[in-house]
């Protein structure tokens, strides 16, 4: 399963990466507002450090106002990503973007019926948020689960690329469900490599090799 972070971070970003664990990266406009500098150079920067997708997305509502901002969007870097909402308009956009040969990640997906019409519709990724749902009183995971047995099913070119994921033990579910993709906030991500038994077994080896090294000392006096 590839991993993503959701940030607009770009030092963040770079610190992840240097450890070989970061696949692509996804933004939306909220993520971006939070950095510093004008919204394309934060998108190319980002390009820039990560190789794999990272998506952008659009602010327009209107079919018109999203296929503009698509094709600027697309222009930017060739690993970008038109992030588009799963809306009637953004449906009809996604072909048009598609059919010009522009990927699509369709976002804010809460539904299997909502998945397999952005799917149908073109999108290379189709983004359910389960955290959201889970918020609700409602089992996010369950929406995963459905759509990539219908991914399995019908062989869609379309990948699950789970978002709103709140803990590691989502990115672990997602996993074992057969996810293509996980995008986490930095703070997940860095949760994912932390258990109090590596601490404390880290500790004892180096107390261990301290004593060792402290005893050879002596004996060589």
């Amino acid at each position: 399963m590839k991993l993503f972070l959701d940030t607009a971070n770009l030092a963040h970003i770079k610190k992840f990466n240097q450890m070989g664990v970061v696949d692509g990266v996804t933004t939306n406009p909220s993520l971006v507002a939070k950095e510093p500098g004008e919204f394309e150079e934060i998108i190319a920067a980002i390009c820039h450090e990560v190789k794999g997708d990272v998506s952008a997305e659009v602010v327009s509502t209107d079919f018109d106002g999203m296929l503009t901002e698509g094709r600027h969007l697309s222009a930017i870097a060739p690993n970008v990503v038109v992030k588009i909402p799963m809306i009637p308009e953004g449906l009809r956009a996604t072909k048009a973007i598609s059919q010009s040969g522009i990927r699509v990640n369709m976002t804010l997906v809460f539904s299997a019926n909502q998945g397999l019409l952005a799917a149908k519709a073109g999108a290379s990724f189709v983004s359910p948020f389960i955290g959201r749902l889970d918020d609700i009183g409602q089992r996010g995971m369950s929406l995963v689960e459905d759509l990539v047995k219908i991914r399995d099913n019908y062989h869609m070119k379309a990948e699950v690329l789970v978002g709103s994921i709140r803990h590691p033990q989502h990115v672990l579910e997602a996993a074992k469900i057969g996810a293509d993709i996980a995008t986490m906030p930095t703070e997940v991500m860095e949760k994912m490599m932390q258990h109090p038994l590596t601490d404390s077994g880290l500790k004892r080896f180096l107390d261990d090799w301290e004593k060792a090294k402290k005893a050879k000392a002596s004996i060589t006096v």
